[in-house]
């Protein structure tokens, strides 16, 4: 590769990752990227800092610096997964008990859920558990949202507490797009006594050393990069081809577009922040919002700090990490995302050709292509921020970094 590429790739890589870089550079000299970064801890080492691009398309935008922050949409499940471990360590969140020990209103019965389906009388049976691992049917909001309401924790807590369930606790799994944010927050909240965005900055980033906010300060507005969402070249050649065909992602946004369909009902409120109001993630309101589903704001550096801090026993107890390698839940097809996949209390647990090949391995992928992942087994750490949505349900630009890792490791 000409040296002219590799300068697109700013900032350091130990010479073992050398494939992490060339991999990187060509994304960028591709026009795959438009601004991004990589940033990944080895067994402590930092060995990859990278970055490159630009914070727009636009003739004016700034170059993308170390510590460009973005939105990184779902890698704020993993965050917030992060904080319900320090509760679990604390001894005030037990996930197995009755979710109604912490939020009574949510397992009664309650007038104004429409036709209750058989399983509402099992209400009683939900469990912190269920709800982190996107087993609790508690997967959306059927009538509009709106940011007024998001910002009512009153009213909001009554609508989640209104929603009937989608199937039977613990009968199924399906990726509970929004709802997981929503319900885990409100949870969070009656828990510890306290929001989550203040939670996270004094007992994990701060800590961590970690670039990452749930809740965004003004005074960083001025580092922030905006999301530029698919346009009309994405639809004609990617969305709608896919839409054709029996892909991953053809199932996957057929599921979205079906009327009454679980992914409609998981993804479709509020729909001032969906696949029509991208931007506004880029507006300081939604910014400063804490919406523990989708918009936190961090760096890659921030994201790989956090991962390598939860790893080396820094955030919680190395135990509390033990049940993260397995398992614990595990399907073929999930209900919404269709496509084989697992959790463990709220960190996504994938298919090892994908983003790791070892089981062990956890973190959360963010809608465009962000990446927040841990690796116990080889004391990986890794994050990936960028700017340029993609369309794909796992990131092409995310797995060729992470497989150029691993092929690092094993040469």
């Amino acid at each position: 590769m000409s040296h002219a590429v590799l300068s697109l790739a700013q900032g350091h890589c130990h010479p073992r990752f050398e494939r992490v870089r060339e991999v990187f550079a060509h994304s960028l000299a591709r026009g795959d990227e438009v601004g991004a970064a990589v940033c990944v801890w080895h067994q402590g080492e930092h060995v990859i800092d990278l970055w490159g691009g630009k914070t727009g398309r636009e003739p004016s935008a700034s170059a993308w610096e170390a510590d460009t922050l973005t939105t990184i949409f779902s890698c704020t499940k993993g965050v917030t997964a992060m904080a319900m471990l320090k509760l679990i360590e604390r001894g005030l969140l037990d996930l197995d008990a009755p979710l109604g020990d912490y939020w009574p209103a949510l397992v009664q019965p309650a007038q104004g859920r429409g036709a209750v389906a058989a399983w509402e009388a099992e209400r009683e049976r939900l469990t912190p558990r269920m709800l982190l691992n996107h087993r609790s049917g508690l997967l959306g909001l059927r009538a509009p949202l709106t940011l007024d309401e998001l910002e009512d924790r009153l009213a909001l807590s009554a609508r989640l507490e209104a929603e009937p369930l989608a199937w039977a606790p613990n009968s199924a799994q399906g990726y509970h797009g929004v709802t997981y944010g929503l319900y885990a927050a409100e949870l969070f909240r009656r828990v510890a006594g306290e929001p989550l965005g203040a939670f996270i900055a004094r007992e994990l980033t701060t800590p961590a050393g970690a670039d990452l906010f749930l809740g965004l300060p003004p005074k960083e507005e001025a580092r922030c990069a905006p999301i530029i969402p698919n346009g009309p070249r994405e639809v004609l050649t990617g969305i709608v081809p896919s839409l054709m065909r029996g892909s991953r992602e053809g199932r996957f946004f057929r599921g979205a577009l079906l009327p009454g369909g679980v992914g409609k009902l998981a993804f479709g409120q509020p729909a001032s922040l969906g696949a029509r109001g991208l931007r506004n993630f880029n507006t300081p309101r939604v910014r400063r919002m804490e919406l523990a589903w989708a918009n936190g704001m961090a760096s890659a550096r921030g994201l790989a700090n956090l991962y390598r801090a939860l790893l080396a026993g820094e955030l919680v107890d190395v135990s509390l990490l033990e049940p993260l390698k397995e398992r614990q839940s595990w399907v073929e097809r999930d209900r919404v995302l269709r496509k084989p996949l697992g959790f463990s209390q709220g960190f996504i647990k994938e298919e090892t050709h994908l983003f790791s090949p070892n089981p062990e391995s956890f973190g959360h992928p963010g809608a465009g292509g962000a990446l927040g992942w841990a690796d116990p087994k080889e004391g990986l750490a890794i994050g990936y921020v960028m700017n340029r949505m993609g369309y794909h349900v796992r990131s092409p630009r995310a797995l060729a970094l992470c497989h150029a890792v691993y092929q690092c490791l094993e040469a």
